[in-house]
């Protein structure tokens, strides 16, 4: 039943992000907007972040929207949101079916905080099913369960541009595709400033620097100025890449 759960939410987003004219970026995927009928078939709902886009383009909001726990840790650096940004969002959710507890537990063990963490490291040591939720006391497929937590891990890849689209999702959940290949070790996931940033650092350097060494050429540098400005292209430079 879970399984099905996650096969319809995924097929809802399916439907958003490329079956409809214009894509849908829905922006608040999480367990809580996820609604059941009587016959527990998944009804994805409210769409009051929601965003139209143009099919192959991504948001162009720069207002970081959603809900913590489940928003992609790139929108936190850019504030757009896209159909990577709500797969993101949907392998949160495809977890929390899987292991029945929330994405972030704050009174769980240390390594067990945050649940995209704990899974992957369960995944590295090839004892993924220990994730699974205590309350269905083993009583599932075994390979159903796998598979729901391999997308889930695979949607909630660090890196925007190692996760699958929907259509993936979908075949590797129908077993039309084979499971993916995730790195043992959770990724570490590297940003850079955006461009406007960093020219604005390199224009700023450049005049420092000309300025410090325009004595030069009379012999009068100031070795002080030298390790100055050293220091501060150093600190700079560290300021472009956060990790």
């Amino acid at each position: 039943m879970r399984y099905r759960i996650a096969l319809g939410l995924a097929s809802s987003l399916l439907y958003l992000h490329e079956e409809w004219e214009q894509c849908v970026v829905h922006r608040d995927i999480k367990s809580s907007n996820v609604m059941l009928d009587s016959d527990f078939n998944a009804k994805l709902g409210d769409f009051g972040l929601a965003r139209l886009v143009d099919h192959g383009k991504g948001s162009q909001t720069t207002v970081l929207a959603g809900t913590m726990g489940y928003i992609a840790p790139e929108c936190f650096m850019t504030g757009k949101a896209s159909k990577e940004s709500d797969v993101y969002s949907f392998g949160i959710v495809a977890l929390e079916i899987c292991c029945g507890r929330r994405a972030v537990e704050t009174k769980a063990e240390e390594n067990q905080i945050r649940l995209v963490e704990w899974v992957w490291d369960l995944y590295g040591v090839g004892k993924l099913l220990e994730a699974a939720d205590p309350r269905l006391s083993a009583d599932y497929d075994d390979q159903q369960m796998e598979r729901l937590m391999i997308v889930g891990l695979w949607c909630a890849h660090p890196d925007c541009n190692a996760r699958p689209s929907m259509r993936e999702v979908m075949s590797v959940l129908n077993s039309e595709a084979l499971l993916p290949l995730l790195p043992i070790k959770m990724p570490v996931p590297m940003y850079y400033a955006p461009p406007a940033l960093q020219t604005s650092y390199s224009t700023s350097l450049s005049e420092r620097n000309h300025t410090q060494f325009s004595n030069s050429s009379n012999g009068t540098t100031d070795s002080s100025k030298v390790s100055e400005s050293s220091s501060t292209l150093s600190q700079s430079t560290s300021l472009l890449h956060t990790r």
